[in-house]
């Protein structure tokens, strides 16, 4: 039997299917332990032997670690990760019924039956968890700074004119400084905030400092090699522990493409033959692989060579561009099974069950070539 369930904050809409995709049980149940425990329950009876949750890194993910971690049936139980856009496109498929919680259940429900590869559930549990939290309250700093500076700006074209000339941004605490400094002898109003702002930020550059040196620690304690990839600081390698968690959770590096979008949609009619831009995925791994793609392509890199090598293949700055990302996410996914399978072996444990390890050929396929 199968089961999906659909994350709310308040509930859980769960569904149970035959193998032919009957509904055999539709039930909603708290978000809370209590409700947990009637879920474990109900798959208990039905004996089922795969869960799919949508949402297991939001309103789904102390369900995931519950049953991951806290339920143990006398069977062996998957609980994968079923994406928003599988279950929209499912639900679509079954007319006149429009959209529900029930509905959605159900349509979780059956992909969880008929999609052997979906990915585990990612449990941010530990330092993945950690890392994500100081990664994202450290976003939250820097759009705020955004957001002052901006306002300061306007402010201070009005109180002291041209003093772009000498503080054409604020990019810098010793600029920042400097402008202070410009508006010290005004006691208007508007001066009054502006000093405020400034000081602000100076405060949010000391706050972000302290974290960067925080996640560097974590990201060095978590004993990757990321860091020796070009492009790859302790920002970016936080930000592909703290969203990927365990990499052997894809079975293979185009999966693990196809999670962070860079493996580009096919998008052929006729005697037309071509991909497109994909635009789903893991948007915030995407972008960690931008930045890395953007920093080698500025030095002199094996990455650039294999940019400049599509330009010369006809390809637009765009099109090579995503070839590169493409590339490095495979070089990014075999770095991360290495460290994850050296770890293993370290701690004499075995990988986890239905998680290949990557293979040779990945290994060589992830390199640099044409």
């Amino acid at each position: 039997m199968f089961a999906g369930i659909d994350t709310h904050k308040d509930t859980l809409a769960v569904a149970v299917i035959d193998d032919a995709g009957r509904l055999l049980a539709a039930r909603d149940v708290p978000n809370t332990e209590q409700g947990f425990v009637q879920l474990v329950g109900l798959f208990d009876t039905h004996q089922v032997v795969r869960v799919g949750i949508e949402g297991s890194g939001h309103f789904g993910r102390a369900v995931a670690v519950h049953l991951v971690l806290c339920w143990q049936p006398p069977r062996s139980v998957a609980v994968v990760e079923v994406p928003t856009l599988m279950t929209s496109r499912e639900r679509r498929g079954q007319l006149g019924k429009g959209k529900t919680d029930p509905v959605d259940a159900l349509a979780i429900a059956r992909i969880t039956a008929r999609e052997p590869q979906l990915p585990p559930v990612r449990l941010t549990v530990g330092p993945a968890a950690d890392l994500r939290a100081l990664l994202d309250y450290r976003e939250d700093l820097v759009t705020e700074r955004g957001a002052l500076v901006n306002r300061a700006h306007a402010e201070l074209s009005g109180l002291r004119a041209g003093y772009q000339h000498q503080a054409p941004n604020l990019t810098t605490r010793a600029r920042v400084r400097a402008v202070l400094t410009l508006i010290a002898d005004q006691d208007s109003v508007r001066a009054v905030l502006c000093r405020r702002r400034l000081e602000r930020i100076l405060a949010i550059d000391a706050e972000t400092a302290e974290l960067k040196q925080q996640i560097a620690d974590l990201v060095a304690a978590a004993g990757t090699t990321l860091t020796d990839l070009h492009g790859i600081g302790p920002l970016v390698a936080a930000r592909f522990i703290a969203e990927v968690v365990d990499v052997r959770r894809y079975p293979n590096r185009n999966a693990f493409a196809a999670a962070n979008g860079t493996a580009p949609l096919p998008a052929s009619s006729g005697r037309t033959v071509r991909h497109r831009l994909n635009p789903g995925g893991n948007r915030q791994l995407n972008r960690a692989l931008y930045t890395i793609a953007i920093t080698q392509i500025r030095s002199d890199t094996e990455g650039r060579a294999y940019y400049e090598r599509k330009r010369a293949a006809g390809k637009t700055k765009r099109e090579a561009l995503r070839c590169l990302k493409r590339k490095l996410s495979d070089i990014v996914f075999t770095t991360m099974r290495h460290d994850a399978d050296r770890q293993t072996a370290q701690l004499g444990q075995l990988p986890p069950p239905n998680q290949a390890r990557v293979g040779a050929a990945d290994a060589n396929e992830a390199r640099l070539t044409a």
